[in-house]
């Protein structure tokens, strides 16, 4: 797909560099026994890192922002971008955990540069939920993690729904997976362009039985990360006016979706 061909060629253009990622700070450091997680507190959110072991036998990192006023059993998962990571999406993870929603972020470690693995990443959203011991879930990602997530919820019958951002579709694999799909899909699409596709994912949705699209006018495919970095930039923006507010629009509508899904 176009997207992921982009990110493949600087993926390999930064190792012969020594790596693309060396100098991004990391969410927190990773611990060494998944059985005992570290945490941090901050205002009446807990932030608790942990690790699950994939189906294949790699090692899944999570953050779980855990508010003092979520309800037990009540989760959303939320799936990072091609080649990204769950720093990616730790703002609105924050910014869900605010208002008293329980909000894990995942590392997803079957992603390849030559492949997404994104049907495999679906299911490891789901070990993740079970880890956690979620009752209500709803999942939620960015671009191809929006893809991981259509397929976590088709699989999991605790689904409530699922919010996709700027969702990109490889293979038809999500138009297959909303067939038949009885839960409410939200999806919030930027301008189409190489990076999301040209917008392939309106049509993945258009197959969806409880669909929604809201449109970002302006908005470019980085803008839908918090935070997003210089390389999603350089790939993928080529205006930033304006790119705080679309940003900020993008945080709200997002809270405001996915609190709607979890009242289902």
């Amino acid at each position: 797909m176009p997207c992921q061909s982009k990110f493949t060629a600087v993926w390999f253009a930064c190792l012969a560099l020594v790596g693309c990622f060396g100098g991004v700070m990391p969410e927190a450091p990773r611990p060494a026994v998944a059985s005992r997680p570290s945490q941090r507190q901050a205002s009446d959110v807990r932030i608790e890192w942990g690790r699950v072991q994939s189906a294949t036998g790699c090692a899944l990192d999570y953050a779980w922002y855990r508010p003092d006023s979520a309800k037990p059993g009540d989760l959303v998962v939320l799936a990072h971008g091609f080649l990204r990571d769950k720093t990616r999406l730790s703002g609105l993870a924050r910014a869900l955990a605010e208002t008293g929603i329980s909000v894990v972020t995942v590392d997803f470690c079957n992603t390849r540069p030559w492949r997404g693995n994104h049907a495999r990443n679906g299911f490891d959203l789901i070990a993740v939920a079970n880890r956690l011991e979620a009752r209500r879930l709803v999942y939620a990602g960015f671009s191809a993690g929006g893809l991981a997530a259509l397929v976590a919820a088709r699989n999991d019958p605790r689904t409530l729904g699922v919010l996709t951002l700027d969702l990109v579709d490889a293979q038809d694999l999500g138009r297959l997976m909303v067939r038949e799909f009885d839960r409410p899909v939200i999806g919030l699409f930027g301008e189409p362009a190489p990076c999301n596709a040209d917008n392939n994912g309106l049509a993945t949705l258009a197959a969806a039985r409880r669909a929604r699209v809201e449109r970002i006018v302006g908005a470019s495919h980085c803008d839908f990360e918090s935070p997003t970095d210089w390389l999603c930039r350089a790939l993928c923006e080529s205006d930033r006016a304006g790119e705080r507010q679309r940003r900020a629009a993008i945080l709200a509508r997002s809270v405001t979706a996915i609190r709607a899904l979890m009242a289902e």
